[in-house]
C-alpha cells in the first residue's frame, strides 16, 4: 500500500503538575488521593528527600524522588517544565503542609502555568487554617502573613498592618516567639487579643489565648517548643472610628 504524501502528526499531551500537601505532624492526615497521586507520578519533587523518604516508607510509595528546594528551584524549574511538556506527571511536596505556603512551590507553579501546563493543587494539610479556627478569633476574613522578615523590613511590615481589621496569621520560630509577641504588642497594642498555636495535629498540640501582653508573660515563663502559628485579632473598627 502506498503511503506517499501522508504525514502523521503525533500529538504530545502535556503532563500535569500536582501540588500535594503532606501532614504537618499526624500521618493520619494524609489523604487517599494524595497517596494515589504520589504513587502514580513519574517523579516526585521533594523539599528534603530524606524527610519525604520517611513518608514514602510509611505509605509504601516507591516513586522516584528528586530534590527541589528554595536553593535550587530557579535552576531546576526550566528542566522540570520541559519534562511536563513532554507528558510526564510530576508531583511536588514540601516537608510538611502545602507547597507554596511559606514553602517552595510558587516559582515552579508560576512557570508551569505560564507554559500552559495544568497545575492542580490537592486540598489538604496546612498549619494556618487549624490555628485560626481553634483560636476563637474571627475567621470569616483573615490575612496570611507567613514568616516576617527576621531583620530588614520587619518593623515596616508590622507598621503597615497596624490598621488591618482582618484577623492576621503569622508563622514564627519558637526561639523568636517572645520577641515577636513583644513587637506585636508595641505595634498593635498590649491588649490586642491573640492566640499561639503550637504542635498542630501532634500529641502535645495546644492553643494559648489571651492579650499580647499576657502571652508575652506566659511564654517568658514557659519557653515554647515545636512549630508555632500566631493568630492576632484585627483592629477593632469601633476603635478606629473613635480615633
Amino acid at each position: 500500500m502506498c503511503c506517499l504524501g501522508i504525514t502523521l502528526n503525533l500529538l504530545i499531551v502535556m503532563g500535569t503538575l500536582y501540588i500535594v500537601p503532606t501532614p504537618v505532624g499526624n500521618m493520619e492526615d494524609m489523604t487517599l488521593r494524595a497517596i494515589r497521586i504520589l504513587k502514580e507520578a513519574d517523579v516526585v519533587l521533594a523539599e528534603d528527600t530524606r524527610t519525604t523518604g520517611k513518608l514514602f516508607k510509611h505509605f509504601d510509595i516507591h516513586t522516584h524522588l528528586m530534590s527541589h528546594h528554595k536553593f535550587n528551584e530557579h535552576g531546576t524549574s526550566a528542566s522540570i517544565v520541559e519534562r511536563l511538556k513532554a507528558g510526564q506527571t510530576i508531583a511536588l511536596v514540601s516537608d510538611a503542609g502545602t507547597p507554596g505556603i511559606s514553602d517552595p512551590g510558587f516559582f515552579l507553579a508560576r512557570e508551569a502555568a505560564k507554559a500552559g501546563i495544568t497545575v492542580q493543587t490537592l486540598p489538604g494539610a496546612t498549619a494556618c487554617i487549624p490555628a485560626i479556627v481553634s483560636s476563637g478569633l474571627p475567621c470569616d476574613r483573615f490575612c496570611f502573613e507567613g514568616f516576617l522578615p527576621q531583620k530588614k523590613g520587619r518593623k515596616t511590615r508590622l507598621e503597615n498592618l497596624a490598621d488591618e481589621t482582618r484577623t492576621m496569621i503569622f508563622y514564627e520560630s519558637p526561639y523568636r516567639l517572645v520577641k515577636a509577641l513583644q513587637q506585636f504588642a508595641e505595634v498593635f497594642g498590649e491588649d490586642r487579643q491573640a492566640s499561639v498555636c503550637r504542635e498542630i495535629s501532634k500529641m502535645f498540640e495546644e492553643s494559648v489565648r489571651g492579650t499580647l501582653n499576657e502571652l508575652v508573660d506566659h511564654f517568658t515563663q514557659t519557653p515554647p517548643k515545636g512549630e508555632i502559628v500566631i493568630v492576632v485579632a484585627g483592629k477593632n473598627t469601633k476603635d478606629s472610628k473613635q480615633e
